[in-house]
This record gives structure tokens, sequence and C-alpha cells, in this order.
């Protein structure tokens, strides 16, 4: 009898033992013998969330395979539907399902305790444990919250650099201090914690310096980063201080040892949202303070009553005088008037520059909706150096920025170059990105990273080696590129960080 060929798939999970590789292809093979069905193919997800397909490269080449025709099996074996995914819509895992299914290929879920035979039986226990599998997700994150609430109250640090002027180290389980840790590095046992002590001295004489120019002398942020790039210095990223790095300084409780957390929540990968104050999570005194209390008090009375002491109307006001002072308004010209507030208190005010223009009946002889959006992509690309400088460090390379081109260099060998690409939705409805390279830098590798449509959120990356670029320094792309480009496109920067990672290599004698 010719055995039936499959596909396994297979998803880790860091949650249960059970959910490992092995387990899961050992249960697989079994029930693959005793249905005569032939294992020719494996498609696995090593420790990838199973909340969306996003970043789940096996599964999308799974799909894509059983949808060009590349499928060279009949069925596909998963170990249970929450392998699958937990995805938040039980729609989701379905749909996926009835790919497969629509070109003929079977999806059999090895250790539930029902055939997918398509009866109304088992569509109904699908649909009931699709939803247990999300909801075990939504239940999980709720107990991770509250977890990492709790060891805020402590007065451990939850992730994330621990900027200028501070240094993150390491303590073990009775809060006996180990080692300072390096950007990039983790803590390797799960009993040790991470708090935030005092950085270099120069560091620390720098932000105190910061806040005596901005409360005692009232020089704004924009003079304070003029000041410091004078003088040479440099932010914890390697590059030019610019004002909101210097607000940002003035603003964060850390630096008066306060732990906050739940500014800012992205709970099972939805939207990013900006929470009230009366929602964060607060330790007071919970690491050593570098700058006093008292002045720190003082800016954030100067800040408040910066953004303040006008009503709305004041604000329209002021906007519209400048309109007919200038003709013409801008984000620049805003920001350079000092009595003005600035273009951020606009934004937070009326939700966007454009609609405080709307507001004073000022429209643009150009549409300016791009100024809002290469805003964000200067705010972001600072954002997106720094994580893709973890995650290179966390392999075991070391990283460095050239402060002038931007570059990143790894180990004083390859260079890289960040390049981040906005969306722009054309009339009849299809995505597309317009990609400037500097031609002169010649990077080994340029990573473009392209934005969804609402131009804040991550859609995918391409790792671009330099010799397939050429020199073209401007070119378009699409949803759909063809293979010679989207050969090179990524859900992530896994591939990135897997091709810096140094291996040992045996020499023969």
């Amino acid at each position: 009898m010719k055995l039936v060929r499959a596909a396994q798939y297979m998803r880790m999970s860091t949650d249960l033992q059970k959910y490992s590789t092995e387990n899961q292809a050992e249960a697989i093979a079994a029930y693959a013998a005793r249905r005569g069905i032939e294992i020719v193919r494996t498609y696995a997800d090593e420790g990838r969330s199973g909340l969306n397909i996003a970043g789940r490269d096996a599964l999308r080449r799974l799909i894509d395979d059983v949808q060009s025709g590349k499928a060279d099996y009949d069925a596909i074996l998963v170990y249970d539907i929450s392998r699958w995914g937990r995805f938040q819509d039980a729609d989701e895992s379905a749909y996926y399902e009835f790919i497969c299914r629509e070109r003929g290929i079977h999806v059999h879920y090895c250790a539930e305790q029902f055939d997918n035979d398509g009866s109304f039986q088992a569509n109904v226990i699908k649909t009931v444990k699709r939803m247990m599998a999300g909801e075990y997700s939504r239940e999980l994150s709720t107990k991770v919250f509250a977890g990492q609430c709790r060891l805020i109250t402590m007065g451990y640090r939850q992730g994330g650099p621990a900027g200028y002027g501070l240094r993150r180290h390491l303590v073990n389980e009775r809060n006996e201090p180990k080692t300072l840790l390096a950007a990039g590095e983790r803590k390797s046992l799960q009993t040790d914690r991470v708090i935030l002590v005092p950085g270099p001295d120069i560091e620390i004489e720098t932000v105190r310096r910061i806040y005596r120019w901005f409360v005692l002398e009232h020089r704004s942020e924009r003079e304070i980063a003029t000041a410091l790039n004078g003088e040479g210095f440099v932010t914890d990223l390697g590059k030019s201080w610019t004002r909101s790095v210097v607000r940002q300084i003035l603003s964060n409780e850390k630096y008066i040892g306060n732990n906050v957390y739940n500014r800012v929540s992205f709970k099972l990968k939805k939207q990013r949202v900006v929470n009230s104050p009366d929602m964060w999570i607060r330790r007071i005194g919970a690491f050593e303070s570098i700058v006093d209390p008292g002045l720190f008090e003082a800016a954030q009375k100067i800040l408040a009553e910066r953004a303040r002491r006008f009503s709305d109307s004041d604000l329209l006001t002021m906007l519209s005088d400048l309109l007919s002072a200038k003709g013409v308004l801008s984000g620049m010209i805003i920001d350079e008037v000092e009595s003005m507030p600035s273009t951020a208190a606009y934004r937070h005010r009326f939700g966007s520059l454009l609609r405080a223009y709307q507001l004073i009946g000022y429209t643009p002889d150009r549409d300016f909706r791009y100024v809002e959006t290469n805003r964000q992509l200067r705010l972001m690309h600072p954002e997106v150096v720094a994580s893709t400088v973890l995650g290179i460090e966390a392999v075991g390379a070391h990283v460095s920025v050239d402060g002038t081109t931007d570059l990143l260099v790894v180990n004083h060998e390859v260079t890289i170059a960040l390049v981040i690409a906005r969306c722009r939705t054309t009339a009849a409805g299809s995505l597309r990105w317009r990609v400037r390279l500097d031609a002169g830098l010649r990077p080994d590798i340029t990573v473009i990273v392209r934005l969804a449509p609402d131009n804040r959120t991550v859609r995918d990356h391409y790792l671009l080696p330099w010799i397939d670029l050429g020199a073209e320094p401007r070119f378009g792309m699409g949803e759909d590129n063809g293979i010679m480009l989207d050969a090179y496109r990524a859900e992530d920067l896994s591939p990135l960080y897997h091709l810096l990672r140094r291996h040992a290599v045996e020499y023969a004698l």
C-alpha cells in the first residue's frame, strides 16, 4: 500500500516541556506510523509566539508552499491545535487550515482526542479548542503582567536599556550584587534580578548639568542639546543630542531612583497604547538617585506649567498669529519661536500638527502629511538602531555605531545600514515603499525596515547585500517584488543575528 506523504509542522513553546520539538516530533511520528503516513518534510518555528503568524517563518513558508502548488504532500501533521497557533481570533486559525483544505491537503491534529474529519462534532470541538488556546494566551499575559508589576514594586528593573548616566547591575535572589551588565547582556539565571545603578561620573555630572541649566539658568531643551553637542558629548547610543533626548532625561523618574512601569502597553501584540499616569506602576526610591529630588520636582513643574498654561484657544491663537506674521507654517518655524509651545505640545493637544492647522483654517500648499510620517521615522530610527544593536550583541558580537554615517560596525569587519521605508497607499489601494540609499556608504548589508500602512509599526525587513544592490540609490517596492528581491525578505531580524553569530571552526592538521 502506498504511504500518504505528509509534512509535519512544529512550534516550540517555552511554557511547557511537553511542547518541545522533540516531544512533538515523537508524538507525530507515532501517529504517522499508525495511519500509514510518510513524513517527507518538516516545518519548525523555534521559540515563536503563537499569537499571530508574524515572525513564524516556517508556518508562512508552509502556507506559501501550499498556495503556490509547491507542496509535494497530501497532509499536514500538527501536535495539537495550540501548536497550529494560539491566535487571538479563532477565525485566523481556521483560515489557514481552510487554505490547506481548499488545495486538497488535510490537517491532522495528532494529540487531539478527535479526528479532524469535517464532521459537526469535530468542527465544534475545534472551534472551542481554538478559543481555549487564545484564552490561554490572554490568561498567561495577565499572570505575566502581574508578576512583572510585583517585581517592579520590589525595585527590580524590567527590560530596556538603562539610559544615559545609569547602568544595569545584576543581583542574586538575596539582593547581593554580582556584576554590571554591558549593553545587550542579559541575566542567565532565573533567580537573578536587575537593578539600576549610577553610571560613569562624567555621565552623572552631565545629567546634573542638564537639570541645573534647565531649572536654574532657564535654558531650553534645544539650547542644552546645542551646548552638549558643542562640547563634543554624545548620548548613550553614540548619537548627537537632540531636544527630545534632553526632554526625556528631564522627565524620567529613574534619575531620582523611582522604578516606573506600564507607561506603554503592547499586550498580546495588539495596538501600542500610551497609558495615563494613574495606570503606571511605581516603586519610590528603588534605586540610588543621581539627581536632587528638589531639582527634579522643579523641572517637572516647569514642564507641566509650560504644557498647561495655555488653553486650546490660546494655542490656536498663537498659531494663527504666527501664520499672519510668517505667511506659512511648518514644524521648524514653530519650534524656532521660543515664546511658543513646541510642535510636540500641539500634537499632544490636537492629535497632530495638521489637525491644528485645520482648526485655524490653514491648508498648506503641499500635502504635508508626509511631514508627520517623517517625524515618526526620525523618532523611530534611534529605537530601531538600539534594538538591532542589542540583538547583535546578544549573539556575542561587538557593535559600534559610526556617529557620522550611522552605520553599524560589527566585529570591526561588517558594516550594516538601517533604512526605514515609509508606506504609501496608492489610489487603487496598493501599498508602495520608496527606498533611498546613500550610494557613497557602500555597507556590506543594508537592512530595509518596511513600515505597515500606519507608518508606526514594522511590517517586515529586507536584508540586502551591497553586491546585489549595485549603485542604485533609489528604487520602489510593492507588496510583491519577485524572487530576486523577496528572497531577502524576513519577518524579523533573526536571520541577520544568525549570520553575525560567531561559529567555531575546526582545523584539520
